[in-house]
């Protein structure tokens, strides 16, 4: 007897609900079948170590007067000087940047008559000119301070040495992170006595770039003698720390 068109699309129906049911009933038992590949989690470690290429010096001057105008004329004329003899050392003007400028009165105490308030008095003003500058010959930095000192510089707040690019340094301590986690890895399979196979995936787990290093206890005075102030410049260390997964065989 031939089938009426109304049950020929249940027939349909029917067997491609019972091919997903069929896929859906295998789909565990294959993943069941996949096993997590074994692998090992070691991190590494490396350190650069160089002499710093440049410092920053931070400089200024600091003048008194009577009147605003009397300091700010003052310390113009000396900045001014400075500014000259920076130029004459070698400093370009993109390595002198100005950091801070103030002008503020100096007050006076006034003994109060009859135990009554009293308002300070202004006695004068201080006018304050700080400069960064960027040293790039280090072999000539004692030259340079006391040059600035000697045409007017009466603040020097520290130097700090630094590396002026970083970033070759901080790769060659990224490989070297990287190398030693991989003797690291093949240090502890062959422990347990298997062996390392593929990387699976690397990542940089901290990084460390080099601070400026400060030089404190500046001498402010130029010596008699002419000799230059005497600066150790030391070293620096540029660190980086990676985390890599490898499959154990």
């Amino acid at each position: 007897m031939p089938l009426s068109r109304s049950a020929r699309p249940l027939s349909i129906l029917s067997l491609s609900a019972l091919a997903v049911a069929a896929s859906l009933a295998l789909a565990p038992a294959a993943h069941a079948t996949e096993k997590a590949p074994r692998i090992i989690t070691i991190t590494g470690e490396g350190e650069v170590t160089a002499a710093p290429d440049i410092a920053y010096v931070d400089m200024g001057v600091v003048s008194e007067g009577k009147t605003a105008g009397e300091a700010l004329a003052a310390n113009t004329a000396a900045m001014e000087k400075v500014f000259e003899g920076l130029g004459k050392a070698g400093i370009d003007k993109k390595d002198m940047q100005t950091s801070n400028f103030s002008v503020y009165p100096v007050y006076e105490q006034v003994r109060p008559d009859d135990n009554r308030p009293h308002t300070p008095k202004i006695g004068g003003y201080t006018v304050q000119n700080q400069l960064t500058v960027k040293v790039r010959d280090l072999d000539n930095l004692g030259a340079i301070l006391d040059r600035v000192v000697s045409l007017g510089s009466n603040q020097l707040s520290g130097v700090r040495f630094a590396i002026d690019d970083p970033k070759p340094l901080m790769n060659e301590a990224r490989q070297a992170a990287v190398k030693d986690a991989l003797d690291k890895a093949k240090l502890y399979a062959g422990a347990a006595g298997v062996a390392v196979g593929e990387i699976l995936s690397i990542s940089e787990s901290g990084a460390s770039m080099p601070q400026p290093y400060y030089a404190k206890d500046m001498m402010m005075a130029v010596r008699a003698e002419g000799a230059p102030v005497p600066m150790a410049a030391g070293e620096q260390t540029v660190s980086a720390n990676v985390t890599l997964v490898i499959r154990i065989n």
